[in-house]
Formats: structure tokens, sequence, C-alpha cells
């Protein structure tokens, strides 16, 4: 969590703003504890709706997810003043997304990208890290997640390669 964070978000707040229903996950990242948890538990039904088109398809909604990311998670921190504010979890539903990549749509690997993604998102290994100290703004906010989201990627298709 951001130590920076002191802005207190109403849900009032969140669901008359179109750009901030979307960057807190609509509704996800209010909740009290663990937001970015949430919202990832949060994009797992976007995920399997995305599931259904090809890969191809698949890849490019997760590009534009990914593009429209910097600029709706730009605005919400511009709206509260708070440059991470962890009720922004539209981050979380990007690299979730990219995690989900290499995946066969199921309910086991559905769960092993939730648990990787969340394991380099809260844990941060270089250059995650970094990238989340050293980037700021939309891009700043998006990037880190989509660094985990890329090292879970990898971690799931390795295992995909090696499961029976």
């Amino acid at each position: 969590m951001p130590e920076d964070c002191t802005t207190a978000v109403r849900p009032g707040q969140v669901f008359r703003s179109p750009v901030l229903l979307l960057a807190f996950g609509f509704g996800a990242g209010l909740a009290p504890r663990a937001p970015g948890t949430v919202g990832t538990l949060a994009a797992i039904p976007l995920y399997l709706a995305l599931s259904h088109f090809s890969q191809g398809v698949y890849l490019l909604l997760v590009t534009v997810v990914c593009v429209i990311g910097v600029w709706i998670c730009q605005r919400a921190a511009d709206r509260l003043g708070v440059h991470d504010h962890p009720g922004i979890v539209w981050d979380e539903f990007a690299g979730f997304l990219v995690t989900m990549i290499p995946a066969p749509v199921s309910w086991p690997w559905t769960l092993a990208g939730f648990g990787l993604f969340r394991l380099f998102d809260i844990w941060k290994p270089w250059p995650i890290s970094w990238v989340d100290r050293h980037c700021k703004g939309g891009l700043g906010i998006m990037l880190d997640d989509l660094l985990a989201g890329g090292l879970a990627a990898v971690v799931l298709y390795t295992l995909v390669r090696v499961a029976p």
C-alpha cells in the first residue's frame, strides 16, 4: 500500500463517476481489506467472458484493457489526489488477464493463475519493485501489475507445458 494513501473514498463517489467505477473494478476496490486481491477476484468473470473468444481476439481485448487502463488509472489518481490509491484495481484486472494468456480455460488453471499473479503482485521481485518505485502516473500504476502478470504468465506457461 502506498505511503501517501490518505484519501478515503466513499462508495457514492465511485458509483457516480464512470472513471472511478472502472478504476475501482466496479466496486471491488472499495473492499476494506486486500482490495488488490478482491479486485483480482472480480477480474475472474471478465476473464471467463473473454476466454470464449479466439486467442487473437483475446490478445486484442487484453491490449485494449491495458491501453485504456493507463488513462483510467491516471484520471482516477488525479481525481483522488493520490498516485496509486489501493482502491484502484483496474491494473489488477489487466495483470490477471495477462497472466491468463497461456492458460487453458478451466477452474484449476484459473485458480493457479490467480495465485501466481497475486504472488508476484504482492512480492514484487525485480524488476517489478523498481518499476513500482520509479514509474509514476497511469503508466506506473499499470506497469508493475502488467509485469507481475507477465512473470505469472511465464510460470503458468511452464506449468501448462509440463502438466500431463
